[in-house]
């Protein structure tokens, strides 16, 4: 039965142009061409990058996050306790006052030591900045390298310039070494990718990227068997390049370098745009869905390839809504200013007449501007002082050193 499988699969009209054969696709006279079992190499290609992630991020990426002060963290152990270990873990993390109550009865405690307790756990689940910029160091470290890989592979290459070169006698198109390479660590990235899924930090985003990383893998496998080597290095090289400022953006983030993150996103954004949002579409598609036309009769592969990457673009789409409302959230929510500001809250107790001091910043009035919730909420604090302790709201005063 699976060897009937593999017969249907492999059935050359699925994969190939009519009247091409996959004897036509035999090595000869020194040319090599793709064949699907080089794709096997990629497994053991990602555990090899996950030995050599794992002391990048021990030599490199932890000395670079504690250059820029981000320490590790020590968490305080919590007391272990069956009960609400496991329901911790098989019924929520968020008990309600319902499910505290009966947890407290069960294990003998008050109802604040299980509140305490499950704020600790979730604490002990929570990622640290460590960790988080570990993994984002090394993958703009991988992003760099391939892209830097990817432009020196591909500067001479005609059909970068000649979109008409990509398809010039396809599919009897060798196999070159670079391409050989590109292909098989880009796989091997991803593969790495899916194998870490279980060690790395676990995000919101979760399935999304277990999605987008097979999804790459199966565009990057179907391209290879079909031979798409040329229009899948376009693809590639397109893609990799707004990805190192992403990585780069997330690295300063981490860092608390607000600022530097900012510019960065705004260039990844940028680049975003330009690459997935102009070059994709009217560049690639265009390369992939009309050009072939001119050369061959439309077939399956050639349809499937097709609609993969619409899709792919339609995913671009999706990912631009977002990078626009975070783009709206940086630039236009933030009021900016360079003068120094200075507010200040003070306390009379009518009492003795003492007055103290609650509240004082000193800061821009971008900064100030932040912690206007936390200045509400030592308003409505204010009232509750003057209720219970007889303390007087004094003096607000605000100055603008500008």
């Amino acid at each position: 039965m699976f060897q009937t499988f593999k017969e249907w699969f492999w059935l050359e009209r699925f994969w190939l142009p009519p009247t091409i054969k996959w004897s036509d696709l035999e090595d000869h006279d020194g040319l090599v061409f793709v064949k699907p079992s080089h794709l096997y190499m990629t497994i053991p290609y990602a555990f090899g990058l996950l030995i050599i992630r794992h002391f990048f991020e021990k030599f490199i990426a932890t000395p670079l996050a504690k250059s820029f002060g981000i320490k590790e963290e020590v968490r305080k152990k919590i007391t272990p306790n069956t009960v609400l270990e496991n329901f911790f873990k098989h019924s929520t993390r968020q008990p309600s006052r319902t499910d505290i109550y009966g947890l407290a009865k069960k294990c003998n405690l008050t109802e604040r030591q299980v509140e305490r307790w499950f704020r600790s756990r979730r604490n002990q689940e929570r990622p640290c900045r460590m960790k988080k910029f570990q993994e984002a160091c090394w993958r703009f470290a991988f992003y760099l390298m391939i892209t830097v890989a990817g432009i020196v592979f591909l500067y001479d290459k005609p059909w970068v310039y000649d979109l008409w070169e990509v398809w010039n006698d396809y599919p009897r198109q060798p196999l070159l070494p670079s391409q050989y390479w590109y292909y098989i660590l880009e796989m091997s990235f991803y593969w790495s990718l899916i194998f870490s899924l279980g060690s790395d930090v676990k995000r919101k985003d979760f399935l999304a990227h277990v999605i987008h990383h097979l999804a790459a893998i199966s565009l990057m496998s179907f391209s290879w068997c079909a031979n798409y080597i040329r229009s899948g290095t376009l693809v590639m090289i397109v893609h990799d390049v707004a990805d190192i400022w992403l990585e780069s953006a997330k690295m300063f983030s981490y860092a608390g370098w607000k600022q530097t993150c900012n510019t960065l996103f705004l260039i990844f954004s940028t680049i975003f745009f330009i690459s997935r949002l102009i070059i994709f579409p009217f560049w690639i598609l265009y390369c992939t869905l009309i050009l072939p036309l001119h050369y061959l009769e439309p077939f399956f592969s050639y349809i499937f390839l097709n609609l993969q990457l619409m899709v792919l673009q339609v995913l671009h789409l999706y990912w631009c809504y977002f990078i626009l409302k975070m783009l709206r959230r940086c630039l236009f929510m933030k009021v900016r200013a360079t003068g120094k500001t200075k507010v200040t809250i003070h306390l009379k107790n009518s009492a003795c007449g003492n007055i103290h001091t609650l509240f004082s910043v000193n800061s821009g009035v971008t900064a100030c501007i932040w912690r206007m919730r936390t200045f509400s909420h030592l308003l409505l604090l204010s009232n509750t002082l003057k209720e219970q302790y007889h303390y007087d709201f004094r003096t607000l005063t605000y100055t603008d050193h500008g």
